[in-house]
C-alpha cells in the first residue's frame, strides 16, 4: 500500500489568457518571505550596525534572483549534461523544458554577492551574513514546488508514508524525498539560522553554519532521493548533488570553527 501523489494542476491561478502555475507562485513566495524577513533582520542591533537599508535588500534580493538564474543553468549544463550541451547549444536556451542546479545558482548567487559587497563598499561575508537567514524558508518553498509538480521524486521504498509518482513512468512506490528537503534544508535549517543568526556572531559564522547546514541536510536527503537517469550514482555510490554538497560543508565547518578562535 502507498499514498498515489494527488496530481496537481500546474497551473495554480488562471485568468483568461494569463496563467501563474505552481513553480512560478513559489518562487513569488520565496523572494516575498526574502524580504519580508529581511526587514525584520535589519531591525536587529547588530545589523543596524552595517548601515544597511531596506531599499539596499531589495538591491541584494535583485541580484541575488539573477544569480539563481544564470547560475543554476551554467550549473546544470556543466555539472550534469555537459556533453548534451556541447553537442546541442541552442537548447542552452530552452529553459522552459527545465534544468536548474541548486549548486550552480549558490555560486551565482556568491558571484551576486561578491558585486554586492563592492557596491555597498562592505565585506563580502557582511553580506552573506546578512542574507544566509533568508534563504531556507525561500528553498522550502522550492521544494514544495517541486512535490506540487511531481518531479524530483525519490527512490523506491516499502515505508507506511511511500508515494507512486505517476510522473516517473512508473506505478513503483517511493520516497517523497521533496517533503525531506523542504523539512531538511527549508525548515530545519531555516529556525536553526534564524536563531543562531539572532544574536552577534563573529564575521563568517554565520555564513559557515548555513554552508554546514544545508551541506548536511542535503547529503542525507540524497540518499531518499532518485539520482538522475542520466548520471545514476558515481564513485562510493554517492549521487552528483551528494559530491557538490561535500565542498560546502567541509567550507562551512572551516568558517564556523576558524572563525570562533
Amino acid at each position: 500500500m502507498a499514498f498515489i501523489h494527488p496530481q496537481f494542476d500546474p497551473v495554480a491561478i488562471a485568468w483568461g489568457p494569463v496563467a501563474i502555475h505552481w513553480y512560478g507562485l513559489m518562487y513569488l513566495m520565496a523572494f516575498a518571505q526574502f524580504l519580508i524577513l529581511g526587514k525584520m533582520r535589519l531591525k536587529q542591533a547588530h545589523i543596524q550596525s552595517t548601515g544597511l537599508s531596506y531599499k539596499d535588500l531589495e538591491d541584494i534580493l535583485f541580484a541575488g534572483v539573477a544569480g539563481v538564474i544564470l547560475g543554476g543553468r551554467l550549473g546544470y549544463i556543466l555539472f550534469y549534461m555537459p556533453g548534451h550541451y556541447l553537442a546541442h547549444p541552442l537548447d542552452i536556451l530552452k529553459v522552459w523544458e527545465g534544468g536548474m542546479s541548486f549548486h550552480g545558482g549558490f555560486l551565482g548567487v556568491l558571484a551576486a554577492m561578491w558585486w554586492s559587497a563592492k557596491k555597498y563598499k562592505k565585506s563580502f561575508f557582511e553580506i552573506t551574513d546578512l542574507i544566509a537567514p533568508l534563504i531556507p524558508f525561500g528553498l522550502a518553498f522550492g521544494r514544495l514546488g517541486n512535490f506540487i509538480n511531481g518531479e524530483l521524486w525519490g527512490r523506491p521504498t516499502d515505508v507506511p508514508w511511500a508515494m507512486i509518482f505517476p510522473q516517473s513512468g512508473d506505478l513503483i512506490a517511493r520516497h517523497p524525498s521533496q517533503l525531506y528537503q523542504l523539512a531538511g534544508e527549508g525548515l530545519c535549517l531555516g529556525f536553526i539560522l534564524w536563531w543562531y543568526a539572532a544574536s552577534p556572531r563573529k564575521l563568517a559564522q554565520v555564513s559557515g553554519v548555513f554552508l554546514l547546514g544545508y551541506g548536511l541536510f542535503r547529503f542525507l536527503a540524497e540518499f531518499a532521493r532518485e539520482p538522475d537517469n542520466f548520471l545514476g550514482l558515481l564513485s562510493l555510490g554517492l549521487s552528483m548533488g551528494q559530491w557538490l554538497s561535500i565542498p560546502m560543508v567541509l567550507l562551512g565547518f572551516i568558517l564556523v570553527f576558524k572563525k570562533s578562535q
